[in-house]
């Protein structure tokens, strides 16, 4: 009796203990989600407000994906953008464009655009050049000098800088949490039972996918200006010195003042003009009287015989 006894706790505390552990996996085991509220527990997660990041350390940057950040941005360093203008008078504008080329060639640079044109000056034409190049973010400084050595003066020159870490290390937060939607859309889709469902989530899907690849062109976009420094050189030559000959000026006449009025001195010139007169036109009649009267006295005589002696004979057949 006792064993039988003995033997039936034994199998009570068992089946007690079985029971027990399968009520603790239950209560950790989490419900399966039904397929007919799929498509509101999606809903549920497009409109639920993502997470925010958690805020980076001054000029941190963390990497979301494969080549995601340039080899220049590190911990403790900043991303800038930096610009510059430089306006140089030089010699000799061919000479100097060859230094410029070199520069960029050196430096492993490249060339955004370039414009030559000319310009007159008193009758020569003289070449000006304005070109915008791209160097590397740590030759800045050093293209700057090498383009000062280039030029006679440098008439005006400007760098400008902007930092964009903290804009590159939202873009990064806004990507990871568009990321992390993305592989959630995802396996939402491989749960949908309808076609209905899955349009509506590859719909989804495909806006932020748009999104992120958004994120990812403003990124690189800020990675490349970082990475390579913009300067504009405008190049103008120098112009001779012109010696302007001065012009001779008229020496003013002085105007005689007026004396008191002379009847006497008056009454001369008008009579020595009066005799001048009268000289000009006795001088004239000698000329006629003695050169043009000879000339033309006889052929004149000559004509009016003729015609008299014509007249003459018209008039005698009438008669008769």
């Amino acid at each position: 009796m006792q064993i039988r006894r003995f033997v039936f706790a034994i199998a009570i505390l068992l089946i007690a203990t079985i029971l027990a552990g399968c009520g603790a996996a239950a209560a950790t085991r989490e419900p399966a989600p039904a397929a007919t509220s799929m498509a509101d527990s999606f809903g549920a997660v497009q409109e639920a407000p993502a997470a925010p990041a958690a805020a980076p350390t001054a000029a941190a940057v963390y990497q979301t994906g494969p080549n995601a950040v340039p080899e220049s941005v590190t911990y403790g360093n900043h991303m800038i953008i930096k610009n510059g203008e430089v306006k140089l008078l030089v010699k000799d504008t061919d000479p100097a464009l060859d230094g410029v080329t070199q520069i960029v060639t050196d430096m492993h640079g490249y060339v955004v655009s370039s414009r030559v044109w000319y310009q007159d000056y008193f009758g020569a034409n003289y070449k000006y050049v304005s070109l915008t190049m791209g160097v590397p973010v740590d030759q800045f400084e050093s293209a700057l000098r090498r383009l000062r050595s280039l030029a006679v003066r440098v008439l005006d020159e400007n760098a400008t800088g902007e930092d964009v870490t903290d804009q590159y290390v939202d873009l990064q937060s806004q990507l990871t949490n568009l990321d992390a939607t993305r592989d959630r859309i995802k396996s939402f889709l491989d749960q949908a039972k309808t076609v209905d469902e899955a349009l509506r989530i590859n719909q989804q899907l495909s806006e932020v996918e748009g999104q992120i690849e958004k994120i990812k062109g403003q990124m690189n976009y800020l990675s490349d200006r970082s990475a390579f420094s913009t300067i504009t050189i405008s190049l103008e030559p120098e112009l001779p010195t012109i010696v302007m000959t001065p012009t001779p000026t008229a020496t003013p006449v002085p105007v005689q003042a007026l004396g008191p009025w002379d009847p006497g001195r008056t009454t001369h010139k008008a009579t020595n003009a009066l005799v001048s007169a009268y000289r000009v036109i006795v001088e004239l009649l000698i000329w006629v009287l003695v050169v043009l009267v000879p000339i033309f006295a006889p052929p004149a005589i000559l004509i009016w015989l003729v015609a008299w002696l014509i007249r003459r004979r018209t008039r005698s057949p009438q008669k008769a």
